[in-house]
């Protein structure tokens, strides 16, 4: 699918890995309807970006109806890329009834809302694209993660069905899987090392991730470094091997930096 002259929906566009996005997506010719919480963030950012005709829509995705409102007001839209995110680290016990709804609803309710409005124009077009970012986090189980693992294999499995269905439609599906980002994202924000030898992608792979998974029909992209690509591929296949791993002393370590970081980020 070439990006220029489309119209491009960005969630969570203001945070670190959604600027790299937007960047990304705006340098190919893309024109992009900008949503997350703060208004002027978001015209800030919209005035930055290369090319015209960038527009802002403010939702809090945590909110009952906000992605269906979104939807509404974004009619029309070519490309959605579903990006916004809440980290939902920490043991289960640990959140309220509430923080862990939260959580679902932004992770995985919000971006299954949006594809299932938008894509009947798609369809009708003939035309469109559709992108899931998920996470290594969505293939291999970590400690203090699991609401967070909940949302991202939950959105994996729903972006991977939602492909099978839709093709050979015109409309296509992608996953886009971040492992350690430094610099930007939940990960980063959370001031937390990755694990010893694991190494770390930059935020702009991530953007061209999104760039290629729309222009090249991938099923799914990676960003992430080959020891982590592997470690996510044996958590796959073998969970008792990932288990084993993730429990050592260096998992857990990250887990709870991680964890720590993202105290006050549940609501």
């Amino acid at each position: 699918m070439n990006l220029s002259g489309r119209t491009a929906l960005l969630t969570g566009a203001t945070g670190g890995l959604g600027r790299a996005i937007a960047t990304a997506l705006a340098g190919r010719g893309a024109t992009l309807v900008l949503s997350a919480r703060k208004r002027e963030a978001l015209e800030e950012m919209a005035a930055e970006l290369p090319g015209d005709g960038h527009r802002v829509l403010p939702a809090d995705l945590a909110e009952l109806g906000a992605a269906e409102r979104l939807a509404a007001e974004a009619a029309g839209t070519e490309i959605l890329v579903a990006n916004a995110g809440l980290p939902g680290a920490g043991k289960l016990d640990e959140f309220s009834e509430e923080e862990v709804k939260r959580a679902l609803r932004v992770n995985l309710e919000a971006p299954m809302l949006l594809a299932r409005a938008l894509y009947p124009t798609m369809l009708e077009a003939g035309s469109g694209h559709l992108v899931f970012i998920a996470s290594l986090s969505g293939k291999a189980a970590s400690p203090r993660s699991s609401i967070y693992n909940a949302t991202k294999f939950g959105l994996r499995g729903f972006a991977l069905g939602l492909r099978a269905d839709l093709n050979p439609s015109g409309v296509g599906v992608s996953l886009v899987s971040p492992g350690f980002i430094r610099e930007a994202g939940m990960f980063a924000d959370a001031g937390a090392k990755p694990p010893p030898g694991m190494g770390t992608a930059r935020p702009e792979q991530v953007g061209a991730g999104v760039v290629r998974a729309i222009e090249r029909n991938r099923v799914e992209v990676t960003v992430a470094t080959i020891q982590q690509r592997i470690g996510a591929h044996i958590a796959l296949i073998s969970p008792t091997i990932s288990d084993k791993a993730q429990s050592g002393s260096a998992g857990q370590k990250a887990a709870e930096e991680i964890a720590a970081g993202h105290s006050s980020d549940k609501r």
